[in-house]
């Protein structure tokens, strides 16, 4: 009897698992019988024509939206701009367009070194008239970018307007397969430092960084700056291959978990290194995520690197990008969360879909907990990669974010236009500046325009002013409200020529002359001047004594 008894209590949880298991096959049966009862209804007797291909496609989607922003269903019609998005390839001309308020027109905003568009002699601000004949007047950006987009090799004739001259220009363009530049800029600076800009990490990409490290190395570089800031991630492999260039053979760097056997896989170092000493900062900020946080995290983790900057965004999560589906769709699933080699996990957000997308919260710190690097250095979970060394990049001044990206009137482009048409030449990225009477035209300019921005303190002040009212003090501070009005009343010309403001535009614009001159790698050259992130990334691998002092083990 007690031997049955013994039994019995044995294959109680076994029974638990079945009959939790039988639970959850039996809710899944029941919710699709409901909802092909729901949809089989809806066809047969809704007052109006169903489109099958939209209704169950939103439904689809609408389940995915209520796990993550990552799991993605893409029908047959999508999986070719899917493709795109994975690979960074496409076929058109190579630049970016833009729509013109003031011209009422798409324009070339940014053609890209070595593409279709740059070779053809296409510059910043040319205004596309015609697209193999047909009138491109009036059309939104959309539309035009669908048209100069094609199959590689085929032809198209381009009919643009040069603002700087006024003339007409009829171009013939061979459309061919574009695939962005991995590295948007590389080179050795002062003092030995190489620099690599690094902007996703998509196929064979890591090879490129390999070429240019080794590049440098040859020249002399004796310490390296690897800046992923605004880098949002990629192939997961291309991040193990960078690692595996700094990280001696045999080293834990990742380990994946999921609900499935499948899904946990560990992964270490399988290649020799190219190097294991020369010291490394890696610049990082909010935008810096995925297999940007691997390749940051990891190297923190095993006191490879120096992370600076600001707090990655925190993505932990790992997708299947091609999961198959029925009639040639396909899904990307998240499968798994990612761990690096202190054991952490980095997944900072917990997603809640709502009416207006996706909210998502940062893990409180109280919840986070504390791990190890290898040499036995603090490190937490749950918000991101914190860097070694904070550094807060300058803030956009108001009217700077105004110019920039809320201006209907193009008072950015048509200067630059003016500019680059009084200019055949400039200074090199590394040297370009532009000059204080070249931003005194640009403010006369501005001001001439009668371009109007909301300034912040305004606005606060208006809302000051309601609560006042409704709260029943207004009157009693109404001259007090009435002096700050005065104070704070518009002023473009003093706004344009305060410091703060004037250094800001100035490196804006030089910005966007470098790009229309020398394309983004001159422009990120140019920008490195004035980087703060970088300057005291540099500071920092000047002074091999603080290098080493950031490394060294947490103090109890």
């Amino acid at each position: 009897m007690r031997k049955i008894i013994t039994i019995a209590l044995m294959l109680l949880p076994m029974l638990a698992v079945a009959q939790n298991s039988s639970d959850h096959n039996y809710r899944v049966a029941k919710n699709l019988d409901v909802f092909n009862a729901v949809y089989r209804n809806l066809d047969l007797l809704y007052v109006d024509s169903l489109n099958a291909d939209e209704v169950v496609g939103d439904a689809v989607n609408q389940m995915l939206r209520s796990l993550d922003p990552y799991t993605e269903y893409y029908p047959e019609d999508k999986v070719g701009e899917y493709k795109q998005m994975l690979t960074g390839k496409y076929a058109g001309i190579g630049s970016i367009i833009s729509y013109s308020f003031t011209r009422k027109n798409v324009v070339i905003n940014k053609p890209y070194e070595g593409m279709p568009a740059a070779e053809a002699g296409l510059r910043k601000g040319d205004i596309i008239l015609a697209i193999d004949g047909e009138s491109m007047e009036g059309k939104m950006t959309a539309y035009v970018s669908e048209r100069l987009r094609g199959d590689a090799g085929t032809t198209m004739v381009l009919k643009v307007k040069r603002p700087a001259t006024g003339k007409t220009l009829t171009l013939k363009v061979q459309r061919r397969a574009i695939q962005m530049p991995y590295l948007t800029y590389y080179g050795l600076q002062p003092d030995s430092i190489g620099y690599i800009s690094y902007n996703q990490f998509l196929e064979n990409s890591a090879k490129d960084v390999r070429r240019a490290f080794i590049e440098m190395r040859s020249k002399g570089m004796r310490s390296l700056v690897l800046d992923l800031r605004s880098n949002g991630g990629g192939s997961v492999q291309e991040a193990l291959q960078i690692l595996n260039m700094f990280v001696p053979k045999g080293k834990q760097l990742l380990e994946m978990r999921g609900k499935v056997k499948s899904s946990n896989k560990t992964f270490y170092t399988t290649m020799e290194p190219i190097d294991t000493v020369m010291p490394i900062v890696v610049l990082v900020n909010e935008e810096t995520a995925s297999a940007s946080e691997i390749t940051s995290g990891a190297l923190q983790d095993l006191d490879r690197a120096v992370v600076m900057g600001t707090r990655t965004y925190g993505k932990g999560l790992v997708q299947v990008p091609n999961v198959p589906l029925p009639y040639n769709g396909k899904l990307k699933l998240t499968t798994a969360k990612y761990y690096i080699p202190s054991g952490r996990c980095i997944q900072a957000r917990k997603y809640k879909h709502t009416n207006k997308g996706y909210a998502s919260e940062h893990v409180a710190d109280s919840l986070t907990h504390e791990f190890r690097t290898a040499a036995g250095r603090i490190v937490r979970d749950g918000g991101g990669i914190k860097p070694d060394i904070e550094v807060l990049p300058d803030s956009m001044p108001n009217i700077a974010y105004y110019l920039q990206f809320a201006d209907t009137t193009d008072l950015l482009l048509n200067y630059e236009i003016e500019y680059m048409a009084k200019h055949r030449t400039v200074a090199a990225p590394s040297e370009f500046e532009l000059s204080d009477k070249d931003y005194e035209e640009f403010c006369a300019y501005v001001v001439k325009s009668g371009f109007e921005y909301d300034q912040v303190s305004e606005k606060y002040l208006k809302d000051l002013e309601k609560l006042a009212r409704f709260e029943g003090y207004y009157e009693d501070a109404k001259p007090e409200f009435e002096a700050l009005k005065a104070k704070l009343k518009h002023d473009i010309a003093k706004d344009l020529a305060y410091p703060y403001n004037k250094e800001q535009l100035k490196q804006i614009i030089a910005n966007d002359i470098m790009s229309a001159y020398y394309f983004d790698r001159g422009a990120l050259e140019n920008s490195l001047r004035y980087d703060k992130q970088f300057a005291k990334a540099v500071e920092l691998l000047k002074n091999p004594e603080e290098y080493r002092k950031t490394l060294a083990p947490t103090k109890e």
